[in-house]
C-alpha cells in the first residue's frame, strides 16, 4: 500500500487507512483496532506521503526515512521503543539519518516515526517502494 492511502489524525492515536470519500470527508480505518471513523473536514489530517524530516541539505520524504529505518533493522521492529529517552531516540535516529536537523527535527517527531514504522511493519505496509516506483514508471 503507498502512503498516499495513509493518514495521521491528529488528537487520535496511531495511522488510519483511508476506505472512502464522503461528501463532508472520508470514512478511515484504524490500523490498531480496525475500527472504522467518519473524518470530517474539521480534524487535522496529514497524509504521510507528504510529511518530510528535515535535513542539514534538504527535506527527506518520510518515504525515505522509512526505508532507512527498515534497512537498519532488516525489515524488523525497531529495537528501540518510542518510549525510550530523548537521549536514545535521538541517538537511534542519528544512526539512522546522520544528518538530520537537531534543531527542527524534535524527539516528539522522532518518537512519532518510530512508532509509525513499528505499525506499519505490522501490518506489513512497509513495501510501498516497490509499488510507489512502479506507479512512477507508469506516468
Amino acid at each position: 500500500m503507498s502512503l498516499d492511502k495513509v493518514l495521521s489524525i491528529s488528537g487520535r492515536p496511531g495511522l488510519y487507512k483511508l476506505i472512502a470519500q464522503t461528501r463532508g470527508g472520508f470514512i478511515a480505518e484504524s490500523l490498531l483496532d480496525k475500527k472504522k471513523i467518519s473524518v470530517n473536514m474539521q480534524h487535522n489530517v496529514s497524509i504521510l506521503s507528504e510529511i518530510a524530516v528535515y535535513t542539514l541539505q534538504e527535506e527527506l520524504p518520510l518515504r525515505e526515512v522509512l526505508s532507512k529505518i527498515k534497512t537498519k533493522e532488516n525489515g524488523k521492529a525497531t529495537s528501540i521503543s518510542h518510549k525510550e529517552s530523548k537521549d536514545k531516540l535521538e541517538e537511534y535516529f542519528f544512526e539512522v539519518l546522520p544528518d538530520y536537523d537537531e534543531d527542527r527535527v524534535y524527539a516528539s517527531d522522532i518518537k512519532k516515526i518510530i512508532q509509525w514504522y513499528n505499525l506499519l511493519e505490522k501490518h506489513n505496509m512497509l513495501d510501498f517502494d516497490k509499488k510507489e516506483a512502479s506507479s512512477d514508471e507508469e506516468e
